[in-house]
């Protein structure tokens, strides 16, 4: 995936801009990820992903940070054994790229605005 520009509530992925939160998985973009509620994070916001869990799961939090990751998700996701890195949405789309470029199996979550 070629990302060219991630600035405050838009990424562009292989041409197309994306305005919403999406997710990165097994090569493929899944537009308007939308959350159980809202700024927290939940197992169930994780379904797409889980179904073909990934080595890494890097988290974009928004350019501030705002989306938290609860305990109780940091948990479930050790006792899957997915190695949860949860960084600003930039720092996220930085990392996601270094993994992908080192063959690991990665898959993102990135919120795009606060």
């Amino acid at each position: 995936m070629l990302i060219t520009e991630c600035r405050f509530g838009r990424i562009t992925i292989d041409g197309q801009t994306y305005d919403k939160d999406l997710i990165l998985h097994e090569g493929h973009v899944h537009p308007n990820w939308w959350r159980a509620s809202g700024h927290g994070l939940c197992m169930e916001d994780l379904a797409a992903i889980l179904a073909q869990p990934p080595e890494v799961l890097v988290i974009g939090r928004g350019h501030m940070k705002v989306l938290r990751v609860p305990a109780t998700t940091r948990e479930a996701l050790a006792q899957r054994h997915v190695e949860l890195i949860d960084v600003s949405t930039p720092k996220a789309v930085d990392r996601y790229l270094q993994l992908a470029a080192q063959g690991r199996r990665v898959s993102a979550g990135l919120h795009l605005t606060c």
